[in-house]
């Protein structure tokens, strides 16, 4: 099966990436005088920046299976996988990376904050877990997409169970996947269910993408679930609870925040995609390639990973309204310029590091089988 390259995707990770950045240097920065909800402004902030992370999971889990499956039908997932729980596994060890207090550590100084779990390790074991799911149902893309739409559907219904979820007598190290209480920033549940839901939504991609009249059919099928999501998901589980007497549903109604954001990203999805063609090779595409550089030079500067200095310890909840924003701005410029050095850096040092490896010749043999297998 032929399944067609998806450049919006590229959009709308940059999309979430550049969200994020001024996000954090908002959340991070701004004078807390001014986070009030009666400034509409603020109000208008704290919304949309409340759609980052869902778009972000969720696009995540639409590419990394959506490669698999088009692995899989050229019949080379074995690579694939191995390179994908190799990236997973990488997401873990930054994410922790991030937060050790290396100077700390020198001076005898250990606590177990750098043991949190962020968007890092949380996408690493997604992206795992992902990898088990399709190991279970690859024969059949068809289970594994109903699979997919149950998982996420269950994540989403049964929140209020888990909502206030703590495991003491669970190792810390395990425990903060699952559990709030001790200072992690995101957990497996429920941000998996929009892994999940992007899965699912991969499945789809992979088997109708070369159909004629996809992507209009598709574009309006975001646009219409996305409002119906927003606009009626919680009167749905409200129904549900009226007609099962389950008294889950209504809780769920009562706090229905997952569908409803879920919508948002249904929306954006279908907004890029309608205006893909506009973004092939553009600077949009070049900052939804660099995602985890961005994510993780901004952390850097932000927070002061490694040395323990950052803009948090200089300008913690000083700035004025104006200065966020211009701030955040000329921060979203800095950090991407510094990313696209970066990879023009890596890009010079690895021409060369080429250029010396052939100076010591293999034979001809070892160069022809190493150019089979790549």
């Amino acid at each position: 099966m032929k399944a067609n390259r998806l450049y919006f995707i590229d959009a709308v990770r940059a999309f979430a990436i550049l969200m994020m950045l001024q996000g954090h240097f908002v959340d991070t920065l701004l004078n807390p005088i001014y986070r009030d909800d009666s400034y509409t402004a603020y109000t208008v902030w704290s919304y949309f920046r409340g759609i980052t992370a869902p778009v972000f999971f969720t696009i995540s889990g639409l590419v990394f299976l959506y490669l698999l499956l088009k692995a899989h039908d050229k019949g080379s997932d074995k690579q694939r996988l191995r390179k994908g729980t190799t990236r997973a596994a990488m997401l873990i060890a930054i994410g922790y990376a991030l937060r050790i207090p290396f100077f700390s550590w020198l001076k005898g100084s250990f606590d177990t904050y750098f043991l949190v779990i962020d968007v890092l390790q949380c996408i690493g074991l997604s992206l795992l877990l992902l990898i088990g799911l399709y190991l279970l149902c690859r024969r059949n893309s068809y289970i594994l997409s109903i699979v997919l739409l149950s998982i996420g559907c269950v994540i989403f219904v049964t929140e209020p169970l888990y909502r206030d979820l703590t495991l003491e007598n669970v190792p810390l190290v395990f425990a903060n996947y699952l559990s709030k209480s001790n200072g992690s920033v995101f957990t497996m549940l429920p941000w998996f269910g929009y892994v999940a839901f992007g899965g699912f939504l991969a499945t789809l991609f992979f088997r109708n993408s070369h159909k004629k009249h996809f992507k209009q059919i598709t574009v309006t099928a975001f646009l219409v679930l996305g409002v119906i999501l927003l606009q009626y998901s919680t009167l749905i589980l409200q129904k549900l609870f009226e007609i099962t007497n389950v008294e889950l549903f209504e809780r769920s109604a009562n706090y229905n925040y997952l569908f409803l954001r879920l919508g948002n990203v249904l929306l954006y999805f279908g907004f890029f995609y309608m205006l893909e063609r506009f973004m092939k090779q553009s600077i949009v595409t070049r900052i939804g390639e660099t995602t985890l550089n961005i994510y993780i030079v901004h952390f850097i500067i932000i927070y002061g990973s490694f040395t323990g200095i950052g803009l948090k310890h200089f300008y913690y909840k000083s700035l004025e309204p104006w200065e966020a924003v211009f701030g955040a701005l000329l921060f979203i410029v800095a950090v991407c310029l510094i990313v696209f050095h970066i990879g023009k850096t890596n890009a010079f040092i690895y021409k060369h590091l080429r250029k010396l490896f052939h100076l010591v010749k293999p034979p001809k043999a070892s160069i022809e089988k190493s150019d089979n297998e790549d």
